[in-house]
């Protein structure tokens, strides 16, 4: 009997060694943490590049930086148009970088996005981080209308007027200065 029980207690660490070669059982699912530890391996799904939003919408804006960087690294054009207006408004940054945010807008257009297109056509209209190309500008415009971006669509019929498509609180920011 008493060579049963030593056989069964000697067992016992072999029967719970499995699980651990499981890996993380029952792991977080669709939360923040999970996201950034995908993201932390390089993993980049829809729901990660689109959980970027809520993450700088909370007011996290460097994990929401290294959200939209690997999606945009990863060819996601909307984590792309993200990265522009962190950039643009020097969240997550000490400061606005103009420049960098017309990098990404320009990846975005390049890549096809509708929505990069328009905003990098403003880009260059406005002048903003690149040289002033008022055509180029335009070009870009009309082809996100094309593409059926109503915003694009809307700046079109004002004649390309900027303040319709600038809040009043932003006029600061694309005023062109000489110095």
């Amino acid at each position: 009997m008493r060579a049963i029980a030593i056989l069964i207690l000697s067992t016992l660490p072999a029967l719970a060694d499995p699980a651990e070669d499981l890996g993380t059982l029952n792991p977080e699912e669709m939360t923040i943490a999970r996201i950034l530890d995908d993201v932390a391996r390089g993993e980049t799904s829809m729901m990660a590049c689109a959980a970027g939003y809520g993450i700088t919408k909370k007011g996290d804006h460097d994990p929401a930086r290294a959200v939209f960087e690997a999606c945009a690294r990863d060819g996601w054009t909307g984590a792309m148009t993200w990265m522009a207006q962190l950039d643009d408004n020097g969240l997550g940054t000490p400061d606005e970088d103009p420049a960098r945010a017309a990098h990404w807008d320009r990846m975005a257009a390049e890549a096809g996005d509708p929505v990069g297109m328009f905003n990098y056509g403003l880009d260059l209209m406005r002048g903003r981080g690149v040289p002033a190309d008022e055509v180029g500008g335009r070009a870009l415009v009309d082809r996100a209308a094309a593409a059926g971006l109503p915003v694009a669509q809307r700046l079109q019929a004002a004649g390309y007027d900027l303040d319709e498509v600038t809040p009043d609180a932003d006029n600061w920011k694309y005023e062109r200065r000489l110095y």
